[in-house]
């Protein structure tokens, strides 16, 4: 990077800490700590939830997502909306009537201490991992793209969201993370604009849109049924509905952002307003990795976007063979920029015979590419058997890092770490409460003073950083760990979400009857990641749906033996 972009990326990092430490100086008890006073309004709500779920991994992985497979992915997200209103309706009230911490604390009223314990434990396991995942995933992309030290690299990202996230609490997070949204949006705006700007002269922005889906990357709708197929309408429908209303409805790090609205109606706007500007904002984000896409049909894109694994291959006994195969692979480029050209050419003509021939040859010339590359990648597995064979995360990063402009790279890589910053923020914040409201201050020190509690929840969230810390250290030396993130979640969400519409909507079912059926649920979805090939976004139903069905049944086999 140039002395500009060291200025750009050091700038927005101290901006963000500096701003932290001030917007959270004050809170003087548990309540301005954990809840911000309550004083939150809907705008700051609804950007800071954004930014929390928005993870350093959507704005590295998801254009590369797009650039491999096409915006399908933006289907994950469609049950969004119907997660909002349903939460709006129950969760929200219920929460600010009670006046709750957490979300958890409502289920020892509701049942019993156990299942609020059951709960609150797979959050913290759920989320503790997460929150090292969260740190080492960029940390391991940049560490590969610009030759960090992934370690350090980690120690950095770590030490600065613990540095404002402890001393502010909550209100420092959700500052921030409104202001890092910005950031973030401002960067993929910049990158967007830059990547217009370098498309061939002669090709327009609407041609380079009707390539992308002539090449079958504008994909967002596929409404054929398959529990196998990962993203869908349905599975975004009925999988994503239950994913996003155990996320917003029963993790911490989402419940703690709305219970600081200073009223019912400021956090269910905030709601809302995620839940109207997410999936525009991820087909955006999307839709950057498709146009990259374009780009790299008028320009040669390296055989393998991994520049560590290329270096590393180069460098061992089948370097002559390799290189054989990115001769081929260059020349197999410049046969489908050919057709390429030829399909612009029948679309300017409007012949709809010319374009079918002109898309099947072009297809036929990627296939050949695609060919290529696959020996090339079995040629560097064969090198190094423990690599990675996607390197869907690294392209859009090797993209930015190549073509844009001095200044910009700086602000991408700010957003990255802005990015890891607010979901840390958010993970940390939330698991400092969840420790001291339902574990510490519910089963191990029932009386004390306010001050004693803030200065737990303070220690707390110095201990959950140390430890993501700790755990993005050592996932350095697992391999490649960056898509374990949504499925980590999936594994759990359900289950606690279970949980929690059984509270809302069966009131004649109790704890044990609930605890018991969570256990066994939890098992099942458990063994579908294990040994089948579901979709992970139907762990969500399967342990959703087996909490209320295994509540229901024991509770009235309960009643019976009673």
């Amino acid at each position: 990077m140039h002395t500009l972009d060291w200025i750009v990326l050091v700038a927005s990092l101290l901006f963000i800490v500096v701003y932290g430490l001030w917007k959270g100086k004050g809170s003087k008890n548990i309540r301005g700590y954990l809840l911000a006073d309550r004083s939150m309004r809907w705008h700051t709500i609804a950007f800071s939830i954004m930014a929390t779920q928005a993870s350093a991994i959507t704005f590295l992985s998801a254009p590369g997502q797009a650039y491999t497979d096409g915006v399908r992915f933006v289907q994950f997200y469609f049950g969004l909306p119907i997660a909002m209103v349903v939460l709006c309706i129950t969760a929200v009230p219920i929460y600010h009537r009670l006046k709750v911490y957490t979300a958890y604390e409502y289920l020892e009223g509701r049942f019993d201490l156990k299942t609020r314990g059951l709960a609150a434990l797979l959050f913290l396991i759920q989320r503790g991992l997460a929150a090292g995942l969260t740190i080492f995933a960029p940390a391991l992309i940049l560490s590969i793209i610009f030759g960090w030290n992934i370690y350090i690299t980690n120690l950095i990202i770590g030490v600065l969201v613990i540095s404002y996230t402890a001393s502010g609490g909550t209100k420092a997070v959700n500052y921030t993370n409104f202001h890092q949204m910005g950031i973030i949006m401002t960067g993929m705006v910049c990158a967007f604009l830059v990547i217009i700007f370098l498309l061939p002269d002669d090709i327009s922005f609407l041609e380079a849109v009707k390539v992308s889906g002539k090449m079958g990357k504008l994909n967002a709708l596929d409404f054929k049924f398959d529990l196998d197929n990962r993203y869908n309408f349905w599975s975004g429908i009925l999988g994503g509905t239950f994913l996003a209303l155990s996320y917003f409805g029963t993790d911490q790090s989402q419940v703690q952002r709305y219970l600081t609205g200073r009223s019912v109606a400021q956090s269910r706007l905030g709601l809302i307003f995620n839940g109207l500007v997410k999936i525009p904002m991820q087909f955006f984000i999307l839709f950057i990795g498709a146009m990259v896409f374009v780009f790299y049909q008028f320009e040669k894109p390296p055989i393998f976007f991994n520049s560590y694994e290329i270096e590393n291959i180069k460098s061992s006994p089948y370097s002559k063979e390799f290189q054989e195969l990115e001769t081929g692979y260059s020349d197999a480029l410049e046969l489908k920029e050919d057709k390429v050209n030829q399909l612009v050419s029948a679309m300017r003509q409007g012949n709809p015979s010319l374009v079918n021939e002109a898309q099947t040859d072009l297809k036929e010339a990627q296939k050949n590419a695609n060919s290529i590359r696959d020996e090339a990648i079995s040629l560097m597995q064969k090198n190094n058997p423990l690599m990675d064979p996607q390197d869907t995360n690294y392209v859009f990063l090797a993209f930015v890092t190549k073509y844009l402009p001095v200044g910009l790279v700086g602000l991408i890589i700010a957003v990255i770490f802005a990015a890891s910053m607010s979901s840390t923020s958010s993970e940390l914040n939330a698991l400092a409460s969840t420790t001291v409201v339902d574990i510490y201050k519910r089963v191990i020190k029932k009386e004390g003073s306010d001050r004693h509690y803030l200065i737990a929840s303070k220690l707390a969230t110095v201990f959950w950083g140390i430890y993501a810390i700790s755990l993005a250290q050592y996932a350095s030396r697992l391999g490649s760990l960056i898509e374990a993130v949504n499925i980590l979640g999936s594994l759990f969400y359900g289950t606690i979400l279970g949980i929690f519409l059984v509270a809302f909507y069966f009131k004649s079912v109790r704890g044990t009857a609930t605890f018991y059926a969570a256990i066994v649920a939890e098992l099942a979805v458990v063994y579908c990641f294990i040994f089948t090939d579901i979709s992970f976004l139907w762990y969500n139903a399967i342990g959703c749906s087996g909490v209320i069905i295994g509540a229901i049944m024991l509770n009235l086999i309960i009643k019976r033996e009673r």
